[in-house]
């Protein structure tokens, strides 16, 4: 399954290459072609350190947030399309709701007490490949159609903490319950005592693909409804990664509280909690894992619906002379 989602653009330019041989270019003529415009709206999940499990699958439904785009798309071939969109959305993860004292798996996160919300900008190209072929024009389209998609976006993010009061996140010192503050600048992994080295960027690029299937509502709309896949390139969507650093590494309170420690700079991760079991007495010692081990790489995933409007083409009449 790794080398299957590793490499989605791939495969998908391979079909298309299949699916789009010079006959089609040449029965598929230019008046043929179109454009359409639609709006989506989308649910965001995320998959990462703050899942409730190691599970590419293991999603928590009360973390689903919001997203919207808007997008415009040229229909190239019978089965292939190309499609440039722009969308807004959030991505969560909280491990006081996905973690559980009392699970094996859970443990550890519920231990660990972190939390994130991340708002994301992205664009994105795509190339679509229909699973049903279309040689005639927009009016004789079909009436259902599955698809499948793949390519490249650039994303802007910024991972921003919540302040919790101290029975839920460790002493708050001087900063205010239920704010919320950038992670990045924090250098909360010890990348500000580096010189900076390290520290993650906000502009990242990921590798769309998922599928879907459209509908016919009439001569100009389209619904459709469907679920994409981002794989990014970095572990930090949620601003956790690596390894707890000393607390001589994190040189203002905001640093060491998301950094895993309290206001007095010991170790004890902030947390407040008590704990039954094995778990009395919790410590993040420096050079402890922060991150999980095993993800190396953080997902976010959209599913929606869209609307799309298509943009009656213009048919030229030949000119006689």
């Amino acid at each position: 399954m790794k080398h299957y989602l590793t490499y989605p653009s791939a495969l998908l330019l391979g079909f298309a290459l299949l699916a789009s041989p010079k006959a089609d270019a040449q029965q598929f003529s230019k008046r043929k072609q179109y454009n359409s415009v639609g709006v989506s709206l989308n649910a965001m999940n995320y998959f990462g350190d703050l899942a409730p499990k190691l599970s590419f699958a293991s999603l928590r439904a009360g973390a689903t947030r919001p997203n919207i785009g808007l997008s415009i798309t040229r229909r190239f071939y019978p089965r292939i399309s190309g499609r440039f969109a722009l969308a807004y959305g959030r991505i969560s993860g909280d491990d006081s709701k996905s973690g559980n004292s009392s699970d094996p798996d859970r443990q550890f996160r519920y231990n660990r007490n972190m939390n994130f919300r991340n708002d994301i900008f992205e664009a994105s190209g795509v190339v679509i490949v229909d699973l049903i072929e279309n040689r005639n024009n927009y009016l004789k389209r079909p009436d259902f159609v599955p698809y499948v998609f793949a390519g490249l976006a650039v994303f802007h993010h910024n991972p921003q903490g919540e302040v919790k009061a101290a029975g839920d996140g460790g002493d708050p010192g001087s900063l205010g319950v239920g704010t919320f503050i950038e992670l990045q600048p924090l250098g909360t992994e010890g990348q500000r005592a580096s010189g900076g080295k390290g520290i993650y960027s906000k502009t990242q690029i990921s590798i769309p693909f998922g599928g879907g299937v459209r509908y016919r509502i009439n001569r100009n709309f389209d619904a459709s409804l469907e679920i994409g896949f981002r794989k990014t390139f970095t572990d930090y969507l949620d601003d956790v990664g690596g390894r707890y650093t000393t607390p001589d590494n994190l040189s203002t309170d905001a640093a060491r509280y998301f950094g895993g420690y309290n206001q007095s700079g010991t170790s004890g991760g902030g947390i407040t909690r008590s704990f039954d079991g094995p778990f009395v007495g919790f410590k993040n010692p420096a050079g402890g894992l922060r991150g999980e081990a095993a993800n190396k790489t953080d997902w976010y995933i959209v599913t929606g619906v869209s609307l799309n409007y298509i943009l009656t083409p213009r048919i030229k009449n030949p000119k006689f002379r």
